[in-house]
């Protein structure tokens, strides 16, 4: 179906940050799937560790435990904070998960009233019509309406107007820590933290959506980890399962309280196959070296981006750790389809922004090689009147 502006390349196979089509072409991939291939493509020892579990035991039934989702969720409650973990497969579908969480648990200590969900402007949170309709971007909404009630929204990053937005009838924020199909946009220091405050004086549970910021895409394991904040529910999603389909919702006891058997449910959500290689990705992904290599590769990746403002095009340069972007002041499709005909492959947000997400395990010369097409790029498009070129 036409649900996707494809590119014209079918690409058959992928090793590390490189990705080669059916001509034999090879390409740096710096989608990373959506910021799902975190680890690079094929990484060493996760197809035998999938295919070990599948010669075992593919799926069972949620009526039954099963240890390698019972020791992923021991992980990842480790990571972020005491907690509890639902499976599913997708980030959309974490985000239903505790959008319907939330009103169930104010509903159960507030009563019907406390229902409404405030989420920011120019957010994505998914496509299903719960998270569709928590989502700030109107141009995914036309022609769905009418959307699930009970949503409002208000700029990202102004904390007086969600303050005055929320009272009584507010069961839950939700908000990205970054917002990243947004434009990559990074709140203030000290804006989660004030909004944390806020929920915790006016009883509201708190959302954070991390579904791709999360996972040591920021350098560090979770996003709100830089801002010094908790939530009370956490979405993931995207490199959870090492590019199988694997996401989780975390909350906090007190809210899960709200939930029973028969609240909420996926037939097949944290079964053993994709349960099995998120626990391999995750213990590598979280691992403080790779933390520290990210953290490392995306401060780099800002240094030489950071060069390519001397063209007159760029705007602007913003992000956190392997999640950047440059905004430019035209449309940015042509410019990321001349670097797809170079061998870079790159993203287009809000038209005029080129993203960034190359794996966390990405090399410094390949960071190099990237930003220097894209350097020439720029030179040929975006005015040759710049003091300095990026490769210079």
């Amino acid at each position: 179906m036409p649900t996707y502006a494809r590119f014209p390349l079918a690409l058959v196979r992928g090793r590390g940050s490189w990705v080669w089509d059916a001509d034999g072409r090879r390409y740096l991939d710096f989608v990373g799937g959506i910021a799902v291939t975190a680890l690079g493509h094929g990484p060493r020892g996760l197809a035998s560790t999938v295919a070990r579990q599948i010669d075992r035991l593919v799926h069972v039934s949620n009526l039954y435990h099963t240890e390698a989702a019972g020791r992923l969720a021991e992980l990842l409650v480790k990571a972020a904070f005491p907690s509890k973990v639902f499976f599913c497969h997708s980030g959309t579908e974490a985000n239903e998960a505790a959008l319907k969480l939330a009103r169930k648990y104010a509903h159960g200590r507030d009563g019907a009233d406390r229902s409404e969900i405030v989420a920011m402007e120019n957010s994505f949170h998914g496509r299903t019509y719960g998270s569709l309709s928590a989502t700030g971007q109107s141009k995914y909404q036309v022609g769905f309406e009418p959307l699930v009630p009970g949503f409002l929204h208000v700029p990202f990053n102004d904390f007086a107007t969600l303050d005055a937005a929320t009272g009584p009838r507010t069961a839950a924020v939700i908000v990205e820590p970054i917002q990243a199909e947004g434009g990559v946009r990074v709140p203030s220091s000290d804006y989660l933290r004030r909004v944390r405050g806020m929920c915790d004086r006016k009883g509201i549970v708190l959302i954070f959506d991390e579904v791709q910021t999360g996972l040591g895409r920021t350098g560090r394991a979770f996003a709100f980890q830089h801002f010094g904040v908790r939530p009370d529910i956490l979405t993931l999603g995207k490199s959870l399962g090492g590019g199988l389909p694997m996401a989780a919702m975390l909350a906090r006891d007190e809210v899960v309280s709200a939930f029973g058997p028969g609240s909420h449910a996926v037939t097949m959500g944290g079964s053993p196959a994709v349960a099995v290689a998120a626990l391999w990705a995750m213990k590598r992904q979280l691992a403080p070296a790779l933390l520290r290599r990210a953290a490392a590769a995306g401060a780099y990746l800002r240094s030489r981006l950071e060069r390519l403002r001397c063209y007159p095009a760029v705007q602007d340069v913003r992000g956190m750790g392997l999640l950047q972007a440059i905004e430019l002041d035209r449309p940015a499709r042509p410019v990321v389809e001349t670097c797809v005909g170079r061998g870079v492959l790159l993203t287009v947000l809000q038209e005029r922004v080129v993203r960034f997400l190359p794996p966390l395990t990405v090399k410094r010369n390949e960071l190099d090689r990237a930003v220097a097409v894209l350097d020439r790029v720029l030179a040929e498009t975006g005015g040759t009147d710049a003091a300095a070129s990026a490769h210079a």
